[in-house]
């Protein structure tokens, strides 16, 4: 199973019975194929187009410049990267601090649980936009945007593992004690070893949003990135690339247990700047800015004569045109969605051991570490340097980095499935009849918990200028219409928790959670 991925001993998967196995065999084969089939018939809808003049040439000079980056690295760049590693160790221990204690509550309330949904369903980047508002280009701004967010995840994950756990410990105990000391005592024991895991790899993705933030003009590791791709300087941004991924693949090392906390008292001397916050505008922010002007202005004889009802209406009407940007993120998603199947299904059997060989494994390997690692917006503004403004970069970064996590996980658990000793002697055999049932089920899980993932990234892309509700979120913080941007953040958000709900309904029946994804 899919959640036994983090563990290094072999799963020996049962199947189920003939009937069962033929049945959920036949609902993901549909599934699939109806993914596939409705990505072929929306595609020609969206605007595909590769409008640069000579995308090969531009193609060969990124090589160049990742294959022989320039050594003349200034002291800006070193300093960006600490304050990337500093925003996402900081923002990853507030958002586990304050995670753990939601999620001790996290089920037994509703409220909580669709507070939560929402604050997640916002991407750290549109936050950062939010935040940049009141906070201006500080450390606060990029803390709390990731902070936000991975609270309400900590939250709803932790809950879910607290819910795994055997209860025969949790029974023994006095039917008086209270839920903190259950805790304490009987659930934190066992659980402390996923709850670790879980939040090394939050601490992976935060590394991956702190980079971003620099999209947003907080001085990270993404903006002399974004700079140099932008200005055609590819030595200098191949260089920026190779410390990003070195940054990523040494995590093992300088982000031991034992050296995070030396790591977080450390960077407490390179935090900032730090913003002087006038409070009444502040609170003028909150209260007034970002709510519509008929409501903010509303009393009870507004709402008795039906004024408030009409001047909302009047202030809906000077919304931008807001369909052919949902269409666009709806297709968009659906799109990264069925890529994100096809790249999985493509890459995972070549990179596991019992279908590809030893070369196939390796340069797989590679590339799905290669993908899986570099964020989707950063893939999806190389690609439209190269291939012009459209949905087909966007597309082709949602569907190479979803697909190559969702590929390295499959071929790991397919890695630790012991074969019988009739196994088919053909590679091709093998999988067809032995690991693809197996692991077909917790792929489509996968997959289906990736698709939030998805319509969040598809929101977000549209800050590189295509159109989907992020184009509009952007424009709207750029001429400072913050009632309109957010609207369209709650808009952006109830969009996701509906994608969400649906992708469940969708999915197999799985033993699987969301942190299976440990990478």
């Amino acid at each position: 199973m899919l959640t036994d991925i983090s563990s290094a001993a072999p799963v020996v998967s049962k199947p189920p019975p003939w009937w069962k196995a033929r049945s959920e065999g036949m609902r993901l084969l549909r599934l699939g194929a109806g993914l596939i089939l409705a990505m072929l018939v929306l595609a020609p809808f969206g605007d595909l187009s590769i409008t640069s003049r000579d995308p090969w040439q531009e193609l060969l000079r990124m090589l160049a410049g990742l294959v022989s980056p320039s050594p003349s690295l200034l002291e800006s760049p070193l300093h960006a990267l600490i304050l990337t590693v500093s925003f996402a160790l900081w923002g990853t221990l507030l958002g586990a601090l304050l995670g753990l204690p939601l999620a001790l509550v996290y089920s037994r309330s509703r409220l909580l649980r669709g507070a939560c949904a929402g604050l997640r369903a916002i991407h750290e980047l549109f936050w950062a936009l939010l935040l940049l508002q009141v906070f201006g280009l500080s450390a606060v701004t990029a803390l709390a945007a990731i902070t936000i967010p991975y609270a309400a995840t900590f939250a709803k994950v932790y809950a879910e593992i607290l819910e795994q756990l055997p209860q025969a410990p949790i029974k023994a105990l006095p039917a008086a004690t209270s839920r903190l000391m259950r805790f304490v005592y009987a659930e934190l024991p066992m659980a402390w070893p996923r709850l670790a895991s879980y939040t090394r790899y939050r601490f992976e993705c935060a590394l991956r949003a702190s980079v971003l933030l620099g999209f947003v003009g907080l001085p990270t590791l993404g903006f002399y990135l974004e700079s140099a791709f932008r200005e055609g300087r590819y030595h200098e941004a191949g260089a920026l690339l190779w410390i990003f991924y070195l940054l990523i693949a040494t995590l093992p090392w300088w982000g031991h247990r034992r050296l995070l906390p030396v790591l977080a008292i450390a960077s407490l001397w390179w935090l900032g700047p730090w913003p002087n916050v006038n409070p009444a505008l502040l609170w003028r922010f909150v209260s007034h800015d970002i709510w519509p002007a008929p409501l903010v202005n509303a009393s009870l004889e507004t709402v008795v004569s039906g004024e408030l009802f009409s001047g909302m209406l009047q202030w809906a009407g000077q919304l931008p045109h807001l369909l052919p940007a949902l269409g666009n993120t709806l297709l968009l998603g659906l799109l990264g969605t069925a890529g994100s199947l096809l790249v999985a299904m493509a890459l995972w059997p070549l990179a596991s051991r019992h279908v590809g060989n030893r070369l196939t494994q390796r340069t797989t390997g590679g590339l799905l570490i290669f993908l899986r690692t570099t964020p989707e917006l950063m893939l999806a503004f190389i690609l439209l340097l190269l291939l012009g403004p459209s949905l087909l970069p966007a597309w082709l970064a949602l569907s190479l980095h979803n697909g190559a996590i969702i590929a390295f996980l499959c071929a790991r658990h397919a890695n630790q499935i012991q074969l019988p000793l009739s196994k088919p002697q053909g590679r091709l055999e093998c999988w067809l009849y032995e690991l693809n049932p197996r692991v077909a089920p917790g792929m489509f899980a996968l997959l289906f918990y990736r698709a939030e993932t998805i319509i969040r990234e598809t929101a977000i892309l549209g800050m590189l200028g295509v159109a989907t509700l992020g184009f509009h979120i952007d424009s709207s913080f750029e001429y400072m219409m913050f009632d309109q941007a957010f609207a369209l953040l709650l808009l952006t958000a109830i969009l996701n928790i509906a994608v969400d709900s649906l992708a469940r309904r969708l999915r197999p029946k799985s033993d699987i959670s969301e942190d299976s994804c440990v990478r």
